[in-house]
């Protein structure tokens, strides 16, 4: 274990033997930190926090801090994060609420870039990109292989689906379905269409790149159909890739409602 002389760590703390901390960093005693991860100068680690396998973790970041919840009185409350993230400088985590889950949750494998913050009781997935000063609210939910832009905002009980790309500075306060690529600010956001190059990269077959557009075109571009009419033909006559149901899915489970308008 590399622990640099003007690092805090509490003694109750348990880090495995390869982890290494930089100077002026502070663990607490309730965080677990796995094998192989580094934590830069200045990091401030808090809470019931668990910190898997390999990560990289940037100076001054704030991980495990209380949630900022007006309802929040001091709960044992947890943030897990997973294997093989990157989390740069200035970025901020937060752990969860007993309103939620009691727990924030991080994947694998995801890039959380410079002054990103994810607030309490936020669930993300593996392989996701947060580029920097990208903001999750509270509760808010991002499937695998996403990517959120520079300075996006994403209001709180929101969920971003699987292989979805949103542009730089837009304001989400809906659900964004899986697969698509979004840009604008709150009433101004469009579907520009579906992420053909982002699936593509991730070796999906040209046939269910087809039927997942043929499902977009089917439920975003037929104003003569109310949703769940569309929901219907799109199960109807789009069979045999289960991408698509994950779609068809994502709709009938939404409670806040999902972004369905589309570029002019």
């Amino acid at each position: 274990m590399t622990i640099h002389p003007a690092a805090i760590v509490d003694s109750k703390a348990n880090l495995h033997p390869s982890v290494t901390v930089g100077p002026y960093t502070i663990i607490g005693p309730d965080v677990s930190i796995g094998e192989d991860t580094v934590v830069d100068s200045h990091a401030v680690v808090s809470g019931i926090t668990s910190i898997g396998k390999r990560n990289k973790i940037g100076s001054f970041t704030t991980i495990g801090a209380e949630p900022q919840d007006m309802l929040y009185k001091g709960e044992p409350t947890e943030l897990h994060i997973g294997d093989d993230n990157i989390i740069r400088e200035y970025a901020s985590i937060h752990r969860g609420t007993v309103a939620g889950n009691s727990k924030t949750v991080i994947g694998n494998s995801n890039m959380l870039m410079a002054y990103t913050h994810v607030a309490h009781d936020c669930i993300i997935s593996n392989h996701v990109i947060l580029a920097n000063v990208a903001t999750l609210g509270g509760h808010v939910e991002v499937g695998d292989h996403a990517s959120l832009g520079g300075l996006v905002a994403i209001h709180q009980y929101c969920r971003v689906g699987a292989h979805t790309y949103v542009g730089g500075l837009s304001g989400i306060n809906l659900d964004v379905p899986p697969f698509v690529i979004l840009t604008g600010t709150r009433n101004r956001m469009r579907i520009v269409g579906i992420n053909k190059i982002g699936l593509r990269r991730l070796g999906m077959s040209r046939e269910t790149i087809s039927k997942i557009d043929q499902a977009f075109k089917i439920i975003f571009r037929s104003p003569q159909l109310l949703l769940k009419d569309a929901l219907v033909k799109t199960k109807e006559e789009v069979t045999g890739c289960p991408e698509v149901q994950t779609l068809i899915d994502f709709f009938q489970t939404s409670k806040r409602g999902v972004v369905k308008r589309t570029e002019d």
